[in-house]
């Protein structure tokens, strides 16, 4: 759908929030593909070291880019509040500045990649090849930083005026570069660990190309240029508090699932292996809500941006209406097919079992997680960010407060306890705060 002053009268309609969930799930869904492909094509020249250079230089740079997650949310929920109001010009400076942002970071990057690399590896200690080969590998991928940020504002971007189809294109051809170069440069140049961070550098900069066309709408008049609004310091204050506040909540998100790994790792080997086969449920559980999420976040965007408060609601209750519609169907599935699943995943019987007796919290995981999901999307769609920072402060303290308790009472099945309640308590702080972010749209 293109960008324009129509937005906020356009109706809401359930073939209008397929059309922008869809193509995000399947989206998605093309992720992991990636780096099983990275894996697999290194795992080709018949030695370990190459495998983990390759996989904990992914992690090193992801958790790097993953801090700018923000971007992502900021962008969507604020160009597609303008476009509500029907100011095709803010959207187009917003984009801009987002992408300056995302350019600047990256430029830092590669100035200070000698002492970020340095704490990654004492963090995260690799015998001396390994980390030879990853600092080889690392060495080339920082190269790609400006990219790899910048795109988070592209997405956003196109998130808010509802062309989630660019997004999957987008997806489809980044993976598909980054696979055919893999084939190439390490199987048949023979350039090894570099060959893979040359196909990865390659799809990263020729995805930004792409996606900078994709977003051609916002190039087509003088706003995206306009220095004096794209610079403008209310507006830029404005940003930063909403990128602020969203990167605030998503260090709080992070830091309570590195706290339920390390004190699953605390449960001994077997249930650290067990919890990270269902982990894996709750990626897969994610990866299908973030469409209907996503979805809340331009509808509501564009709602509270016309100011329509009935729109607002409509928005909100139908798209959560599909998000509570899939997670029921993925609840079964956990049921049903989560053993078969589990002995896919690992081979260790010991493994299998314990995994099979903690199943039941992930059947549980989607029909409680989804109303903190999608009311997250709401309140980025709203920019309704401070609320959302202040609920998650407050969600992690309770979180906290569960794992004293459950977890020396019932062991591991009180881990998962206090996970559950950490996604209870957010959706329901937040769903506090609705009728407030309903109110103000009506202002």
């Amino acid at each position: 759908m293109a960008d324009g002053p129509t937005a906020a009268e356009t109706p809401i309609t359930h073939a209008r929030i397929l059309a922008i969930a869809l193509p995000i799930v399947v989206s998605n869904a093309t992720i992991p593909i990636l780096g099983a492909v990275d894996t697999a094509v290194v795992g080709q020249m018949g030695e370990a070291a190459p495998i983990g250079a390759v996989g904990i230089g992914a992690v090193i740079l992801t958790s790097i880019y993953w801090v700018f997650g923000f971007l992502r949310m900021g962008t969507t929920g604020m160009v597609a509040q303008a476009r509500g109001a029907g100011d095709v010009a803010e959207s187009g400076a917003l984009l801009m500045r987002s992408l300056i942002l995302g350019g600047a970071a990256g430029l830092v990057f590669i100035l200070l990649q000698v002492p970020i690399f340095w704490a990654a590896f004492r963090l995260a200690p690799a015998s001396a090849e390994v980390e030879g080969l990853a600092r080889a590998y690392l060495a080339i991928r920082i190269w790609g930083a400006p990219a790899a940020i910048a795109l988070y504002a592209v997405t956003g971007w196109l998130i808010a005026v509802e062309r989630t189809r660019a997004v999957l294109l987008l997806q489809l051809w980044m993976n598909g570069v980054n696979v055919v170069l893999d084939l190439w440069f390490v199987l048949g140049l023979g350039w090894g660990v570099e060959g893979v961070a040359v196909a990865t550098l390659t799809a990263e900069w020729s995805g930004l190309a792409l996606g900078l066309w994709l977003c051609r709408a916002a190039f087509g008049g003088t706003a995206w240029r306009d220095w004096g609004r794209i610079f403008d310091r209310a507006r830029i204050v404005r940003m930063a508090q909403v990128n602020g506040d969203i990167m605030i909540r998503s260090v709080l998100v992070q830091a309570a699932f590195t706290t339920f790994l390390f004190l699953g790792a605390g449960r001994g080997d077997v249930n650290l292996a067990a919890n990270q086969v269902l982990l894996q449920f709750l990626q897969i559980t994610a990866f299908a809500l973030d469409g209907f999420a996503f979805a809340a976040e331009a509808l509501v965007g564009a709602a509270m941006g016309g100011r329509r408060r009935d729109r607002l609601r409509r928005a909100a209750v139908m798209s959560s209406l599909w998000g509570v519609g899939l997670s029921l169907p993925l609840a079964i599935f956990f049921a049903l097919c989560g053993p078969a699943v589990i002995d896919v995943m690992t081979t260790a019987p010991e493994v299998r079992l314990a995994a099979r007796e903690f199943l039941p919290w992930v059947v549980a995981a989607p029909l409680i997680g989804i109303a903190s999901w999608m009311l997250d999307g709401i309140f980025i769609g709203a920019t309704e960010t401070r609320a959302m920072r202040n609920a998650m402060l407050l969600s992690v303290a309770i979180y906290i407060g569960a794992l004293g308790v459950l977890v020396p009472a019932f062991g591991n099945h009180g881990l998962w306890a206090a996970l559950m309640v950490l996604n209870a308590a957010r959706a329901v702080t937040l769903g506090l705060r609705y009728p407030a972010l309903e109110a103000r749209a009506a202002t």
